[in-house]
């Protein structure tokens, strides 16, 4: 299973950014007391009213469209495919459409390129990454939005999230699905029998660390066996320790992986992955164990689980909720240790692309830019959604709703995740690029320098293609 990869960063350059990872590095502070709060869905966000509205009102105009057959490939899997598909339903009740969930798999670009070539394109695709959409719309996959599903976008998202689907100007992606990986998820009981308190800063993380193994437990479970997750470890080092305009200077390719910066966050990581006695299974067992594992891992056992916490998004409460710990109670968030002066938050989205022109693909996006869908995920949990007109309310529990409420109190500065706007053939592809030389440097995490080689020579090659 992979859990959906929407991990992508949000911060600001100087006088805009760093008041932006402020503001949402307390947001996400609140995590921590908003877990011990009530978990019963009582609503923070906008009127109760509103929200009822919204999900009897039909709030956006869709055709008719009796008899349309609809293909959407998208990589979830699991609980996210399930609930994606109570969305289609939804639309299918309202139009009269017939639509297919289409599973795709990782490089979804590959996966595309090979149903085109037989003449079999869906007629819409979830792409993960921006640089996923470049390539849609370079290889002239992708078709631009309609006037209504822009419509939409211009009423319910910040202009960020717009740019975000757009190519030299023209409207391609509509953003449903965000996440927030910036979040380390505890298991209250490990931490209780410890004595440990949640560390603020990367000194504390590690201290904490070696005081779980003291009490007999593992501290940390790394899904080690899906790159992804070690690109969202060195994207929140880096992006907290080098400060955003490195960290868009490298996301660019502007400066090379040989600088410095990464010599510097690399030799933070190592001071974890150096450690095998800190990570669940050791080296070997983290680069066998796939995300979903890595998060389950930490929430059974009871008083002796496998590890005592998880970094990564906020789609882990999808995997935690198949185990019988309660999120608030059983377990917790906070947010990514801040390595330099402020701690990182890291963001992401799937949009959905027309691969055909046609009145069905055209009146998904609309519907996908909507309220009224996000909502129906929202209520579901395990998604954050961009739409700032969503009332708050509808997400599930305090821990969801102070995770939206960070990512729409970003506004206009949202950026993505590194790896996401590289090439995917650096930036998205297992075995591959960013994803393969992470796994080497887990696995040999002395080897700084030529991790470093290794990664710039990757880059290159990608960014010239």
């Amino acid at each position: 299973m992979r859990s959906t990869r929407t991990g992508r960063t949000i911060t600001r350059t100087t006088t805009t950014g760093r008041t932006l990872i402020s503001a949402l590095a307390i947001g996400a502070l609140a995590l921590g007391a908003a877990a011990c709060s009530s978990d019963d869905g009582k609503k923070s966000g906008p009127s109760a009213s509103a929200s009822a509205s919204a999900s009897t009102g039909g709030g956006v105009q869709l055709p008719k469209l009796s008899g349309e057959k609809i293909e959407v490939a998208a990589v979830w899997t699991g609980p996210e495919q399930a609930n994606f598909v109570k969305v289609l339903k939804e639309f299918e009740a309202r139009t009269g459409a017939s639509v297919t969930f289409v599973p795709a798999q990782d490089p979804i670009v590959n996966f595309l390129g090979t149903k085109i070539a037989g003449g079999s394109p869906p007629d819409v695709a979830m792409l993960p990454q921006v640089g996923a959409i470049q390539q849609a719309v370079a290889k002239k996959w992708a078709k631009p939005a309609g006037p209504e599903a822009k419509a939409q976008l211009a009423a319910n998202y910040s202009k960020v999230w717009q740019d975000l689907g757009s190519v030299d100007g023209t409207q391609y992606g509509v953003y449903f699905k965000a996440a927030n990986k910036s979040l380390v998820w505890y298991n209250t009981k490990v931490f209780q029998n410890a004595g440990v308190k949640v560390p603020a800063t990367w000194k504390d993380f590690l201290s904490t660390a070696d005081t779980i193994s003291a009490s007999g437990v593992t501290p940390v479970s790394i899904g080690g066996a899906d790159g992804w997750t070690l690109t969202d470890w060195f994207e929140n080092v880096y992006l907290s320790q080098a400060g955003p305009e490195k960290y868009d200077q490298l996301a660019k390719h502007a400066i090379k992986w040989t600088d410095p910066s990464v010599k510097d966050a690399l030799t933070t990581l190592a001071q974890l992955f150096g450690k095998p006695n800190l990570i669940a299974g050791g080296t070997d067992g983290a680069l066998q164990t796939e995300f979903p594992g890595s998060v389950t891992q930490t929430f059974t056992g009871g008083d002796q689980p496998k590890a005592g916490m998880v970094f990564e998004g906020d789609f882990a409460s999808v995997n935690i909720a198949q185990t019988s710990a309660k999120i608030g109670t059983d377990a917790k968030a906070f947010p990514f240790p801040a390595v330099g002066d402020k701690a990182p938050v890291v963001t992401g989205g799937d949009a959905a692309v027309a691969l055909k022109d046609t009145k069905g693909a055209q009146a998904l996006l609309t519907w996908l830019a909507s309220t009224d869908a996000a909502q129906i995920w929202a209520k579901a949990g395990g998604f954050v959604s961009p739409n700032k007109a969503l009332d708050f309310g509808a997400y599930p529990n305090d821990v969801q709703r102070d995770i939206a409420k960070a990512l729409i109190a970003a506004g206009d500065n949202v950026r993505f995740d590194m790896s996401d706007q590289a090439p995917q053939s650096f930036g998205g592809t297992p075995g591959k690029g960013e994803w393969k030389d992470l796994q080497d440097f887990l696995k040999n995490p002395s080897d700084i320098a030529g991790t470093q080689s290794r990664l710039e020579a990757d880059a290159a090659a990608a960014f010239k293609s």
